[in-house]
């Protein structure tokens, strides 16, 4: 599947905009995480764009997260590793994340919203106003964007990744798609 279709797919499914454009984070992410770590970059960077393609139809059944998205991706011949990914993603389903890829679509759920809720504090509002310290600062704070769970951001280091090493990455995929988020 091409990105043209799946986003096609995508805006098909999905319906809230601030969904979208997490999605379109991730994917971001997902991207320079493959590039970084010598991945496949497409395949990376779909698995991004669709891991929450389900989540309209699941947000009142947490559990059943990634399974329907995963039956819709399998329906339609994408590759076994990007639908366990999915799979993957949600620790509700209790899949084991066992590639890379897997790992790093569990850790770049959540830093998506960190990283926008980091620029959203800052008085530009704007991805680009942002560094790695100003980001490790925002994640020290227990208080700050607590949506986005530390500890699934932290492994990141299953990935040979130390935290701040990912959290760089993030922000250089985030920035590099700011006009998209609005950011």
């Amino acid at each position: 599947m091409k990105r043209e279709e799946a986003l096609s797919l995508v805006k098909e499914e999905v319906k809230n905009k601030n969904l979208l454009k997490h999605m379109l984070a991730v994917e971001a992410v997902m991207r320079r995480l493959a590039g970084e770590l010598g991945e496949d970059e497409e395949l990376w960077a779909l698995a991004g764009l669709l891991h929450d393609l389900d989540y309209d139809k699941t947000v009142d059944n947490p559990e059943q997260h990634g399974l329907l998205g995963a039956q819709i991706l399998e329906e339609r011949g994408l590759p076994e590793a990007l639908i366990q990914a999915v799979k993957a993603h949600n620790p509700a389903l209790g899949v084991e994340r066992r590639t890379p890829m897997d790992k790093a679509l569990y850790a770049a759920d959540p830093v998506t919203g960190l990283l926008v809720a980091a620029a959203l504090v800052h008085p530009q509002k704007k991805l680009a106003a942002i560094d790695l310290e100003f980001v490790m600062k925002r994640f020290k704070e227990k208080s700050f964007a607590r949506g986005a769970d530390r500890g699934q951001i932290e492994t990141c280091r299953e990935l040979n990744l130390s935290l701040e090493q990912f959290l760089a990455l993030s922000l250089e995929a985030m920035q590099s798609i700011a006009a998209d988020l609005g950011l």
